[in-house]
Protein backbone atom coordinates (compact mmCIF):
# COMPACT_ATOMS: atom_id res chain seq x y z
CA UNK A 1 0.00 0.00 0.00
CA UNK A 2 1.52 3.30 -1.10
CA UNK A 3 1.88 5.91 1.67
CA UNK A 4 0.01 9.20 1.70
CA UNK A 5 2.02 11.96 3.38
CA UNK A 6 0.08 14.44 5.51
CA UNK A 7 2.29 17.48 5.74
CA UNK A 8 2.18 21.04 7.02
CA UNK A 9 4.13 24.06 5.82
CA UNK A 10 7.85 24.80 5.90
CA UNK A 11 9.25 26.05 9.23
CA UNK A 12 6.51 24.08 11.02
CA UNK A 13 4.64 25.53 13.97
CA UNK A 14 2.62 23.63 16.56
CA UNK A 15 -0.65 23.93 14.64
CA UNK A 16 0.76 22.49 11.40
CA UNK A 17 2.58 19.64 13.15
CA UNK A 18 -0.35 18.61 15.34
CA UNK A 19 -2.83 18.95 12.47
CA UNK A 20 -0.69 16.58 10.37
CA UNK A 21 -0.46 14.05 13.22
CA UNK A 22 -4.16 14.22 14.08
CA UNK A 23 -5.50 14.15 10.52
CA UNK A 24 -3.28 11.20 9.57
CA UNK A 25 -4.55 9.38 12.65
CA UNK A 26 -8.17 10.14 11.70
CA UNK A 27 -7.73 8.86 8.14
CA UNK A 28 -6.06 5.68 9.39
CA UNK A 29 -8.82 5.20 11.99
CA UNK A 30 -11.38 5.36 9.19
CA UNK A 31 -9.58 2.47 7.52
CA UNK A 32 -8.63 4.21 4.31
CA UNK A 33 -4.91 3.83 3.61
CA UNK A 34 -1.42 4.20 4.97
CA UNK A 35 -1.42 7.88 6.05
CA UNK A 36 1.87 9.17 7.45
CA UNK A 37 2.31 12.56 9.18
CA UNK A 38 5.42 14.47 8.14
CA UNK A 39 7.19 17.77 8.77
CA UNK A 40 9.36 19.89 6.49
CA UNK A 41 11.77 21.37 8.99
CA UNK A 42 13.07 21.47 12.53
CA UNK A 43 10.46 21.63 15.27
CA UNK A 44 10.24 24.71 17.47
CA UNK A 45 10.90 24.47 21.20
CA UNK A 46 7.20 25.03 21.82
CA UNK A 47 6.20 22.16 19.53
CA UNK A 48 8.76 19.85 21.14
CA UNK A 49 7.36 20.78 24.56
CA UNK A 50 3.82 19.93 23.46
CA UNK A 51 4.83 16.58 21.95
CA UNK A 52 6.89 15.68 25.01
CA UNK A 53 4.03 16.69 27.33
CA UNK A 54 1.72 14.14 25.68
CA UNK A 55 4.38 11.53 24.95
CA UNK A 56 4.09 11.71 21.16
CA UNK A 57 6.98 11.00 18.79
CA UNK A 58 7.80 13.75 16.26
CA UNK A 59 6.64 13.02 12.68
CA UNK A 60 9.10 11.92 10.03
CA UNK A 61 11.09 14.57 8.17
CA UNK A 62 10.02 14.88 4.52
CA UNK A 63 12.56 16.64 2.31
CA UNK A 64 10.72 16.57 -1.01
CA UNK A 65 8.04 14.71 -2.95
CA UNK A 66 9.79 14.58 -6.30
CA UNK A 67 9.09 11.40 -8.23
CA UNK A 68 11.78 8.76 -7.71
CA UNK A 69 12.55 5.42 -9.29
CA UNK A 70 10.92 3.70 -6.31
CA UNK A 71 7.64 5.39 -7.33
CA UNK A 72 7.69 3.82 -10.80
CA UNK A 73 5.92 0.58 -11.67
CA UNK A 74 9.17 -0.95 -12.86
CA UNK A 75 9.65 -4.55 -14.00
CA UNK A 76 10.89 -7.28 -11.70
CA UNK A 77 12.25 -9.91 -14.13
CA UNK A 78 14.32 -12.90 -12.98
CA UNK A 79 17.79 -11.87 -11.86
CA UNK A 80 20.37 -14.32 -13.14
CA UNK A 81 23.43 -15.39 -11.23
CA UNK A 82 26.64 -14.85 -13.15
CA UNK A 83 27.33 -18.58 -12.68
CA UNK A 84 24.21 -19.96 -14.40
CA UNK A 85 24.54 -21.56 -17.80
CA UNK A 86 23.75 -19.84 -21.07
CA UNK A 87 21.16 -22.54 -21.73
CA UNK A 88 19.38 -21.78 -18.48
CA UNK A 89 19.42 -18.07 -19.37
CA UNK A 90 17.86 -18.82 -22.77
CA UNK A 91 15.09 -20.86 -21.18
CA UNK A 92 14.47 -17.98 -18.76
CA UNK A 93 14.12 -15.57 -21.67
CA UNK A 94 11.55 -17.86 -23.30
CA UNK A 95 9.47 -18.35 -20.16
CA UNK A 96 9.56 -14.73 -19.03
CA UNK A 97 9.13 -13.04 -22.44
CA UNK A 98 11.89 -10.61 -21.49
CA UNK A 99 14.47 -9.18 -23.89
CA UNK A 100 17.00 -8.12 -21.27
CA UNK A 101 17.92 -9.71 -17.94
CA UNK A 102 20.17 -8.36 -15.20
CA UNK A 103 23.04 -10.56 -14.05
CA UNK A 104 24.17 -10.43 -10.41
CA UNK A 105 27.08 -11.80 -8.42
CA UNK A 106 26.57 -14.13 -5.47
CA UNK A 107 25.86 -11.13 -3.19
CA UNK A 108 23.08 -9.92 -5.47
CA UNK A 109 25.04 -6.92 -6.72
CA UNK A 110 24.98 -5.96 -10.37
CA UNK A 111 27.46 -7.97 -12.47
CA UNK A 112 26.25 -7.28 -16.00
CA UNK A 113 23.39 -7.23 -18.49
CA UNK A 114 22.37 -10.11 -20.75
CA UNK A 115 20.24 -9.85 -23.89
CA UNK A 116 18.88 -12.38 -26.34
CA UNK A 117 21.23 -10.82 -28.87
CA UNK A 118 24.23 -11.68 -26.67
CA UNK A 119 23.24 -15.34 -26.73
CA UNK A 120 22.54 -15.35 -30.47
CA UNK A 121 25.92 -13.76 -31.18
CA UNK A 122 27.68 -16.31 -28.97
CA UNK A 123 25.95 -19.24 -30.68
CA UNK A 124 26.87 -18.00 -34.15
CA UNK A 125 30.49 -17.38 -33.17
CA UNK A 126 30.75 -20.89 -31.69
CA UNK A 127 30.11 -22.32 -35.15
CA UNK A 128 33.29 -20.71 -36.46
CA UNK A 129 35.36 -21.00 -33.29
CA UNK A 130 34.50 -24.21 -31.41
CA UNK A 131 37.22 -23.78 -28.76
CA UNK A 132 35.76 -22.90 -25.36
CA UNK A 133 37.11 -21.78 -22.04
CA UNK A 134 36.89 -24.31 -19.24
CA UNK A 135 33.28 -25.39 -18.70
CA UNK A 136 31.97 -25.89 -15.16
CA UNK A 137 31.20 -29.58 -14.61
CA UNK A 138 27.93 -28.86 -12.78
CA UNK A 139 26.71 -26.70 -15.65
CA UNK A 140 27.51 -29.38 -18.20
CA UNK A 141 25.75 -32.12 -16.22
CA UNK A 142 22.70 -29.90 -15.88
CA UNK A 143 22.47 -29.05 -19.57
CA UNK A 144 22.95 -32.68 -20.62
CA UNK A 145 20.62 -33.93 -17.89
CA UNK A 146 23.48 -36.40 -17.55
CA UNK A 147 25.01 -38.77 -15.02
CA UNK A 148 28.60 -38.55 -13.95
CA UNK A 149 30.01 -42.07 -14.46
CA UNK A 150 33.68 -41.32 -13.91
CA UNK A 151 34.62 -38.62 -11.42
CA UNK A 152 38.25 -37.74 -11.98
CA UNK A 153 38.10 -34.99 -9.34
CA UNK A 154 37.93 -31.96 -11.65
CA UNK A 155 35.38 -29.13 -11.39
CA UNK A 156 36.06 -27.55 -14.79
CA UNK A 157 36.40 -29.31 -18.12
CA UNK A 158 38.81 -27.95 -20.71
CA UNK A 159 37.35 -27.70 -24.17
CA UNK A 160 39.85 -27.21 -26.98
CA UNK A 161 37.23 -28.59 -29.31
CA UNK A 162 33.97 -30.57 -29.37
CA UNK A 163 34.17 -33.73 -31.49
CA UNK A 164 31.18 -35.84 -32.49
CA UNK A 165 32.83 -39.24 -33.02
CA UNK A 166 30.04 -41.53 -34.15
CA UNK A 167 32.41 -43.16 -36.65
CA UNK A 168 36.05 -43.77 -35.94
CA UNK A 169 36.93 -43.23 -39.63
CA UNK A 170 35.46 -39.75 -39.63
CA UNK A 171 37.64 -38.59 -36.76
CA UNK A 172 40.95 -40.30 -37.47
CA UNK A 173 42.63 -37.01 -38.39
CA UNK A 174 41.36 -35.16 -35.31
CA UNK A 175 43.19 -35.12 -32.02
CA UNK A 176 41.18 -35.90 -28.90
CA UNK A 177 43.66 -34.11 -26.63
CA UNK A 178 41.80 -31.70 -24.25
CA UNK A 179 38.68 -32.23 -26.35
CA UNK A 180 35.15 -33.12 -25.36
CA UNK A 181 34.34 -36.28 -27.30
CA UNK A 182 30.70 -37.19 -27.99
CA UNK A 183 30.04 -40.77 -29.02
CA UNK A 184 27.92 -43.89 -28.59
CA UNK A 185 29.03 -47.12 -26.94
CA UNK A 186 32.14 -47.34 -29.15
CA UNK A 187 35.21 -49.19 -27.73
CA UNK A 188 37.56 -47.81 -30.39
CA UNK A 189 36.61 -44.22 -29.53
CA UNK A 190 37.00 -44.93 -25.80
CA UNK A 191 40.48 -46.30 -26.46
CA UNK A 192 41.57 -43.28 -28.49
CA UNK A 193 40.12 -40.92 -25.85
CA UNK A 194 42.20 -42.64 -23.17
CA UNK A 195 45.35 -42.67 -25.27
CA UNK A 196 45.09 -39.05 -26.43
CA UNK A 197 43.91 -37.76 -23.05
CA UNK A 198 40.53 -36.31 -23.90
CA UNK A 199 39.15 -34.01 -21.24
CA UNK A 200 35.65 -35.53 -21.24
CA UNK A 201 33.72 -38.31 -22.96
CA UNK A 202 29.96 -37.89 -23.35
CA UNK A 203 28.25 -41.19 -24.13
CA UNK A 204 24.84 -40.77 -25.80
CA UNK A 205 21.94 -43.12 -25.07
CA UNK A 206 24.18 -45.81 -23.67
CA UNK A 207 26.34 -46.75 -20.69
CA UNK A 208 29.88 -48.05 -20.99
CA UNK A 209 30.86 -51.21 -19.14
CA UNK A 210 32.74 -51.06 -15.87
CA UNK A 211 35.84 -52.29 -17.69
CA UNK A 212 35.68 -49.36 -20.09
CA UNK A 213 35.16 -46.92 -17.21
CA UNK A 214 38.25 -48.32 -15.54
CA UNK A 215 40.16 -47.76 -18.77
CA UNK A 216 38.90 -44.16 -18.78
CA UNK A 217 39.52 -43.64 -15.04
CA UNK A 218 41.56 -40.44 -15.65
CA UNK A 219 38.87 -38.93 -17.86
CA UNK A 220 35.51 -37.43 -16.94
CA UNK A 221 32.78 -39.67 -18.38
CA UNK A 222 29.13 -38.60 -18.63
CA UNK A 223 26.21 -40.42 -20.17
CA UNK A 224 23.03 -38.73 -21.42
CA UNK A 225 19.76 -39.63 -23.09
CA UNK A 226 20.27 -36.87 -25.68
CA UNK A 227 21.39 -37.59 -29.23
CA UNK A 228 24.86 -36.58 -30.30
CA UNK A 229 23.89 -33.42 -32.16
CA UNK A 230 21.80 -32.00 -29.29
CA UNK A 231 24.47 -32.98 -26.78
CA UNK A 232 27.04 -30.98 -28.79
CA UNK A 233 24.84 -27.91 -28.67
CA UNK A 234 24.33 -28.34 -24.91
CA UNK A 235 28.10 -28.27 -24.42
CA UNK A 236 28.24 -24.73 -25.76
CA UNK A 237 25.20 -23.69 -23.75
CA UNK A 238 26.85 -24.94 -20.53
CA UNK A 239 29.24 -21.98 -20.36
CA UNK A 240 28.31 -19.46 -17.63
CA UNK A 241 26.58 -16.24 -18.65
CA UNK A 242 29.40 -14.28 -16.98
CA UNK A 243 31.42 -14.93 -20.17
CA UNK A 244 29.01 -13.33 -22.59
CA UNK A 245 27.02 -10.71 -20.65
CA UNK A 246 27.79 -7.04 -21.16
CA UNK A 247 29.77 -5.41 -18.34
CA UNK A 248 30.93 -2.21 -20.01
CA UNK A 249 29.25 1.20 -19.75
CA UNK A 250 26.17 -0.15 -17.99
CA UNK A 251 23.66 2.58 -17.14
CA UNK A 252 21.83 1.76 -13.92
CA UNK A 253 19.69 3.65 -11.42
CA UNK A 254 19.05 3.49 -7.70
CA UNK A 255 15.61 3.40 -6.10
CA UNK A 256 16.10 6.88 -4.63
CA UNK A 257 17.20 8.49 -7.92
CA UNK A 258 14.88 11.24 -9.13
CA UNK A 259 12.89 10.93 -12.32
CA UNK A 260 14.48 14.09 -13.76
CA UNK A 261 17.91 12.42 -13.69
CA UNK A 262 16.51 9.18 -15.10
CA UNK A 263 14.93 10.95 -18.07
CA UNK A 264 18.11 12.86 -18.82
CA UNK A 265 20.34 9.77 -18.74
CA UNK A 266 17.98 7.56 -20.74
CA UNK A 267 17.87 10.20 -23.47
CA UNK A 268 21.65 9.99 -23.69
CA UNK A 269 21.66 6.22 -24.20
CA UNK A 270 19.87 3.69 -26.38
CA UNK A 271 19.47 0.72 -24.08
CA UNK A 272 16.18 -1.13 -24.02
CA UNK A 273 16.11 -1.45 -20.22
CA UNK A 274 18.14 -0.34 -17.22
CA UNK A 275 18.93 -2.18 -13.97
CA UNK A 276 17.52 -0.76 -10.71
CA UNK A 277 19.61 -1.08 -7.55
CA UNK A 278 18.80 -0.65 -3.87
CA UNK A 279 20.94 1.19 -1.29
CA UNK A 280 23.30 -1.79 -1.11
CA UNK A 281 23.69 -1.91 -4.91
CA UNK A 282 21.67 -5.11 -5.09
CA UNK A 283 19.55 -5.57 -8.20
CA UNK A 284 15.80 -5.24 -7.56
CA UNK A 285 14.40 -4.79 -11.08
CA UNK A 286 14.64 -3.03 -14.42
CA UNK A 287 12.99 -0.05 -16.04
CA UNK A 288 12.47 1.06 -19.61
CA UNK A 289 11.39 4.32 -21.20
CA UNK A 290 7.81 3.07 -21.06
CA UNK A 291 7.86 3.24 -17.26
CA UNK A 292 8.76 6.93 -17.15
CA UNK A 293 6.07 8.13 -19.57
CA UNK A 294 3.29 8.04 -16.94
CA UNK A 295 4.97 7.68 -13.56
CA UNK A 296 3.12 6.96 -10.36
CA UNK A 297 3.38 10.12 -8.28
CA UNK A 298 3.73 10.50 -4.53
CA UNK A 299 0.45 11.37 -2.82
CA UNK A 300 0.13 14.15 -0.27
CA UNK A 301 -2.41 15.96 1.88
CA UNK A 302 -1.57 19.56 2.75
CA UNK A 303 -2.58 20.95 6.12
CA UNK A 304 -2.32 24.52 7.40
CA UNK A 305 -1.26 25.96 4.04
CA UNK A 306 -2.14 26.08 0.35
CA UNK A 307 0.76 28.09 -1.05
CA UNK A 308 3.52 26.52 -3.16
CA UNK A 309 6.31 28.63 -1.66
CA UNK A 310 5.40 27.34 1.81
CA UNK A 311 4.97 23.72 0.80
CA UNK A 312 7.15 20.68 0.29
CA UNK A 313 9.71 20.90 -2.56
CA UNK A 314 8.68 18.95 -5.65
CA UNK A 315 4.97 19.48 -5.00
CA UNK A 316 4.37 20.00 -8.72
CA UNK A 317 5.37 16.35 -9.27
CA UNK A 318 3.07 15.00 -6.55
CA UNK A 319 -0.64 14.24 -6.48
CA UNK A 320 -2.47 16.43 -3.97
CA UNK A 321 -5.41 14.50 -2.54
CA UNK A 322 -6.74 17.01 0.00
CA UNK A 323 -6.07 20.41 1.56
CA UNK A 324 -7.17 21.30 5.10
CA UNK A 325 -6.45 24.94 5.84
CA UNK A 326 -7.56 28.21 7.44
CA UNK A 327 -5.51 30.67 5.39
CA UNK A 328 -6.30 32.73 2.32
CA UNK A 329 -6.51 30.93 -1.01
CA UNK A 330 -3.17 30.96 -2.74
CA UNK A 331 -1.54 29.35 -5.77
CA UNK A 332 -1.59 25.58 -5.28
CA UNK A 333 -3.05 23.97 -8.41
CA UNK A 334 -4.17 20.39 -9.06
CA UNK A 335 -4.73 18.38 -12.20
CA UNK A 336 -8.00 16.91 -10.97
CA UNK A 337 -10.72 17.75 -8.41
CA UNK A 338 -9.87 17.05 -4.78
CA UNK A 339 -11.24 17.63 -1.28
CA UNK A 340 -10.56 21.20 -0.07
CA UNK A 341 -11.63 22.22 3.45
CA UNK A 342 -10.95 25.89 4.18
CA UNK A 343 -12.65 27.68 7.08
CA UNK A 344 -12.18 31.09 8.72
CA UNK A 345 -11.09 29.85 12.13
CA UNK A 346 -8.02 30.55 14.21
CA UNK A 347 -6.40 27.14 13.91
CA UNK A 348 -6.30 24.26 11.45
CA UNK A 349 -6.53 21.98 14.49
CA UNK A 350 -10.07 23.30 15.04
CA UNK A 351 -11.04 22.04 11.57
CA UNK A 352 -9.36 18.67 12.18
CA UNK A 353 -11.15 18.28 15.51
CA UNK A 354 -14.41 19.11 13.74
CA UNK A 355 -13.71 16.33 11.24
CA UNK A 356 -13.30 13.87 14.12
CA UNK A 357 -16.72 14.99 15.32
CA UNK A 358 -18.30 14.71 11.86
CA UNK A 359 -17.02 11.15 11.45
CA UNK A 360 -18.22 10.12 14.89
CA UNK A 361 -14.75 9.39 16.28
CA UNK A 362 -13.81 10.62 19.73
CA UNK A 363 -10.08 11.43 19.78
CA UNK A 364 -8.00 9.73 22.45
CA UNK A 365 -7.05 11.74 25.53
CA UNK A 366 -3.57 12.19 24.09
CA UNK A 367 -4.85 13.31 20.68
CA UNK A 368 -7.43 15.65 22.24
CA UNK A 369 -4.68 17.26 24.33
CA UNK A 370 -2.51 17.76 21.25
CA UNK A 371 -5.36 19.39 19.32
CA UNK A 372 -6.17 21.67 22.25
CA UNK A 373 -2.51 22.73 22.46
CA UNK A 374 -2.45 23.52 18.74
CA UNK A 375 -5.53 25.74 19.05
CA UNK A 376 -3.98 27.58 22.01
CA UNK A 377 -0.76 28.04 20.06
CA UNK A 378 -2.26 29.44 16.87
CA UNK A 379 -4.77 31.69 18.67
CA UNK A 380 -2.12 32.85 21.22
CA UNK A 381 -4.30 31.54 24.08
CA UNK A 382 -7.42 33.01 22.42
CA UNK A 383 -5.93 36.52 22.23
CA UNK A 384 -5.29 36.58 18.49
CA UNK A 385 -7.83 38.42 16.30
CA UNK A 386 -7.99 35.22 14.24
CA UNK A 387 -9.58 33.43 17.18
CA UNK A 388 -13.27 32.59 16.77
CA UNK A 389 -15.94 31.30 19.10
CA UNK A 390 -15.59 27.93 17.39
CA UNK A 391 -11.92 27.76 18.40
CA UNK A 392 -12.76 28.48 22.03
CA UNK A 393 -15.63 25.98 22.23
CA UNK A 394 -13.67 23.26 20.47
CA UNK A 395 -10.66 23.78 22.75
CA UNK A 396 -12.94 23.54 25.78
CA UNK A 397 -14.48 20.32 24.46
CA UNK A 398 -11.01 18.89 23.90
CA UNK A 399 -10.04 19.99 27.40
CA UNK A 400 -12.85 17.85 28.81
CA UNK A 401 -11.84 14.82 26.71
CA UNK A 402 -8.13 15.07 27.53
CA UNK A 403 -8.49 16.09 31.17
CA UNK A 404 -5.81 18.74 30.60
CA UNK A 405 -6.27 22.28 31.89
CA UNK A 406 -6.15 24.85 29.08
CA UNK A 407 -4.74 27.48 31.45
CA UNK A 408 -1.93 25.22 32.62
CA UNK A 409 -1.23 23.98 29.11
CA UNK A 410 -1.11 27.53 27.71
CA UNK A 411 1.22 28.71 30.45
CA UNK A 412 3.55 25.76 29.88
CA UNK A 413 3.63 26.29 26.13
CA UNK A 414 4.30 30.01 26.08
CA UNK A 415 6.77 29.92 28.94
CA UNK A 416 9.08 28.13 26.51
CA UNK A 417 10.42 31.31 24.93
CA UNK A 418 13.14 31.20 22.27
CA UNK A 419 16.58 32.01 23.59
CA UNK A 420 18.12 35.26 22.42
CA UNK A 421 21.46 33.45 22.26
CA UNK A 422 20.16 31.27 19.41
CA UNK A 423 21.48 32.05 15.93
CA UNK A 424 19.46 35.01 14.55
CA UNK A 425 18.85 33.28 11.22
CA UNK A 426 17.53 30.20 13.02
CA UNK A 427 15.17 32.38 15.05
CA UNK A 428 14.06 34.30 11.96
CA UNK A 429 13.20 31.06 10.16
CA UNK A 430 11.70 29.28 13.16
CA UNK A 431 8.28 30.47 11.93
CA UNK A 432 8.82 32.10 8.53
CA UNK A 433 6.53 32.26 5.52
CA UNK A 434 6.89 33.68 2.05
CA UNK A 435 4.01 35.59 0.43
CA UNK A 436 3.37 36.92 -3.08
CA UNK A 437 1.25 40.07 -2.95
CA UNK A 438 0.46 42.21 -6.00
CA UNK A 439 3.65 41.25 -7.81
CA UNK A 440 5.76 41.66 -4.69
CA UNK A 441 7.50 38.90 -2.76
CA UNK A 442 7.84 39.34 0.98
CA UNK A 443 9.07 37.12 3.77
CA UNK A 444 7.50 37.37 7.21
CA UNK A 445 8.88 35.70 10.33
CA UNK A 446 7.26 35.59 13.75
CA UNK A 447 8.66 34.93 17.21
CA UNK A 448 6.07 34.63 19.99
CA UNK A 449 7.18 35.00 23.61
CA UNK A 450 5.94 36.10 27.02
CA UNK A 451 8.57 38.81 27.36
CA UNK A 452 10.08 40.40 24.24
CA UNK A 453 12.86 42.32 26.01
CA UNK A 454 15.53 39.68 25.41
CA UNK A 455 14.62 39.37 21.76
CA UNK A 456 14.62 43.12 21.17
CA UNK A 457 18.13 43.30 22.62
CA UNK A 458 19.23 41.44 19.48
CA UNK A 459 17.50 43.83 17.07
CA UNK A 460 20.72 44.78 15.26
CA UNK A 461 21.57 41.11 14.66
CA UNK A 462 18.08 40.43 13.37
CA UNK A 463 18.22 43.41 11.01
CA UNK A 464 21.58 42.32 9.61
CA UNK A 465 20.28 38.81 9.06
CA UNK A 466 17.11 40.14 7.41
CA UNK A 467 19.13 42.33 5.04
CA UNK A 468 21.18 39.31 4.00
CA UNK A 469 18.03 37.28 3.38
CA UNK A 470 16.51 40.07 1.31
CA UNK A 471 19.61 40.10 -0.90
CA UNK A 472 19.93 36.31 -1.15
CA UNK A 473 16.25 35.61 -1.84
CA UNK A 474 15.51 38.82 -3.76
CA UNK A 475 12.65 39.75 -1.42
CA UNK A 476 10.96 43.13 -1.85
CA UNK A 477 10.47 43.24 1.90
CA UNK A 478 11.43 41.18 4.96
CA UNK A 479 9.49 41.55 8.20
CA UNK A 480 9.94 40.04 11.63
CA UNK A 481 7.13 40.08 14.18
CA UNK A 482 8.36 39.79 17.76
CA UNK A 483 5.01 39.09 19.40
CA UNK A 484 4.71 39.73 23.14
CA UNK A 485 1.79 37.79 24.67
CA UNK A 486 1.73 39.90 27.84
CA UNK A 487 1.86 43.22 25.96
CA UNK A 488 -0.75 41.92 23.50
CA UNK A 489 1.16 43.32 20.54
CA UNK A 490 4.13 42.90 18.23
CA UNK A 491 7.34 44.77 17.61
CA UNK A 492 7.69 44.79 13.83
CA UNK A 493 11.20 44.87 12.37
CA UNK A 494 11.25 46.10 8.77
CA UNK A 495 13.70 45.68 5.90
CA UNK A 496 12.17 47.36 2.85
CA UNK A 497 9.91 50.34 2.18
CA UNK A 498 9.11 51.87 5.58
CA UNK A 499 6.47 54.12 4.00
CA UNK A 500 4.37 51.13 3.01
CA UNK A 501 4.37 49.88 6.60
CA UNK A 502 3.57 53.34 7.97
CA UNK A 503 0.64 53.74 5.57
CA UNK A 504 -0.64 50.21 6.15
CA UNK A 505 -0.68 50.45 9.95
CA UNK A 506 -0.87 54.18 10.59
CA UNK A 507 2.31 54.17 12.67
CA UNK A 508 5.74 55.65 12.01
CA UNK A 509 8.64 53.26 11.50
CA UNK A 510 11.74 54.47 13.33
CA UNK A 511 15.12 52.86 12.82
CA UNK A 512 13.44 49.98 11.02
CA UNK A 513 11.01 49.02 13.77
CA UNK A 514 7.56 49.91 15.08
CA UNK A 515 5.36 48.54 17.87
CA UNK A 516 1.88 47.51 16.73
CA UNK A 517 -0.50 47.15 19.70
CA UNK A 518 -3.10 44.42 19.30
CA UNK A 519 -1.32 42.95 16.27
CA UNK A 520 -0.71 39.26 16.94
CA UNK A 521 -1.61 37.62 13.65
CA UNK A 522 0.49 37.52 10.52
CA UNK A 523 -2.36 35.91 8.59
CA UNK A 524 -5.21 38.21 9.58
CA UNK A 525 -3.48 41.51 10.31
CA UNK A 526 -0.12 41.85 8.55
CA UNK A 527 -0.79 40.14 5.20
CA UNK A 528 -4.26 41.68 4.57
CA UNK A 529 -2.96 45.18 5.34
CA UNK A 530 -0.09 44.80 2.88
CA UNK A 531 -2.40 43.23 0.30
CA UNK A 532 -4.51 46.38 0.32
CA UNK A 533 -1.45 48.57 -0.16
CA UNK A 534 -0.16 46.47 -3.07
CA UNK A 535 -3.50 45.27 -4.40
Amino acid sequence: MEPVYVVGHQNPDTDSVVSAIAYAALKNALGFRNYIPAVLGELSDQTKTVLNHFGVEPPMRLYNVRTQVCDLEYDTPPILSSAVSIGHAWNTFKSDSANTLPVADEDGRLYGILTKGDIAEYVMESLDSPEQNDIPLFNLLSMLDGNLLNDNGINYISCKSVIIALSGLETQQESFENAIVICGNQPDIFKRAAEQKASCVIVCRSRPSDEVLEELRDICVINTTLDAYKASRMVYQASPVSRICNRDDIVSFHLNDYLDLVKERTLQSRYRSYPILDDSDRVVGTLSRFHIIRPRRKQVILVDHNEISQSVPGLEQAEILEIIDHHRLADVQTGSPMYFRNEPVGSTATIVATLYQEHGIVPSEKMAGLLAAAILSDTVIFKSPTCTERDVKMAQRLERISGTSLDELGSEMFSVSPSSSTDPKELLYSDFKEFHLGGHTIGIGQITCLDSADMLASTDKFMECMENEQTDKNYDMVLLMITDVLKNGSELLVIGDNKIISQAFGADVENGKVFLPGVLSRKKQIVPALSQMWG
